[in-house]
């Protein structure tokens, strides 16, 4: 893990402008916004999905680094006032806290643009028909059918109580499409699998990606602001339904250990190759922040 998420965290450093160049406010503030922070969940799961198809770090690293660009983009926004108005994100004041509102949505917006840069400007893969496709899947995952509807639909619904089904719709997309995508680009940039093997990775990012979410709710409620980086409790301060409030905690811990078998499941076709994924899984479900 710590050897990928140096590699991460290197094409990171190479793709994002330096913080000397004009504007150079902007440039430091997006650095700021995604240098040296964060478990790198997302990048992780790419170079466990290219372990499975032999893909070459290089290329893993960027495609990684463009998803990663866009969820931190993502946070950016979400911690704003007009959002969820959080003061601290992976352990230090967020992004319009440590320089204003505007600076924020405009690194949001920087960084956004900036993973289809390095997608189309870079060689993830040697075949522009796939490199396109990986553009499209990251496309839909970050627009109103993946993460931001998912967030729309998270906004609508504070203060009321969702069901189970509606919780998991909103995560799916909210979490889960960023997660799906995270998967699906390291598995494009190795050799080409067939499509039952593709369908078991699709299947597997999904039950992944909602195990994510289930222990992010456990953890708002069991873990402490320090732990987390972020503020813990916000989610029941915002009446916000989440699944510890829906189905309690123990209900709710019994839901992420189905949700890692059913995740486990999905790849055992693809046999010791999926080892990675498989370790991640562990790691998702059990982890302290």
């Amino acid at each position: 893990m710590r050897a990928h998420q140096l590699q991460v965290e290197e094409a990171l450093e190479l793709v994002l402008p330096a913080a000397t160049l004009a504007p150079a406010r902007l440039h430091e503030a997006m650095r700021y916004a995604v240098l040296g922070g964060g478990k790198r969940i997302r990048p992780l799961l790419s170079f466990a999905a290219g372990e499975v198809v032999q893909a070459p770090p290089r290329s893993v690293a960027l495609a990684a680094a463009a998803v990663e660009l866009i969820h931190a983009y993502s946070l950016v926004h979400d911690d704003l006032p007009c959002m969820d108005d959080d003061v601290l994100r992976r352990g230090k004041p967020t992004c319009h806290v440590a320089y204003d509102e505007a600076t924020a949505v405009l690194v949001g917006d920087s960084l956004q643009s900036l993973a289809f840069q390095v997608l189309a400007g870079h060689e993830v893969t040697p075949d522009p028909g796939t490199r396109v496709e990986m553009v499209r899947h990251l496309a839909v995952a970050a627009g109103s059918r993946g993460m931001a509807g998912g967030q729309a639909i998270d906004l609508q619904s504070t203060g009321m109580e969702l069901s189970v089904p509606a919780l998991e719709f909103m995560h799916v997309h909210k979490t889960g499409a960023l997660i799906r995508a995270a998967v699906l680009l390291g598995a494009a940039c190795g050799s080409t699998l067939d499509s039952d093997s593709t369908a078991h990775l699709d299947r597997y990012a999904k039950f992944a990606g909602l195990a994510f979410q289930v222990v992010d709710d456990l953890l708002d409620v069991q873990a402490d602001t320090a732990t987390l980086g972020k503020t813990a409790g916000k989610d029941a301060a915002q009446h916000k339904s989440t699944y510890v409030s829906v189905l309690g905690i123990a209900r709710a811990r019994e839901l992420a250990e189905d949700l890692r078998a059913e995740a486990l499941r999905a790849i055992e076709p693809l046999g010791p190759s999926a080892r990675r994924l498989r370790d991640l899984t562990d790691f998702i479900v059990v982890r302290t922040h």
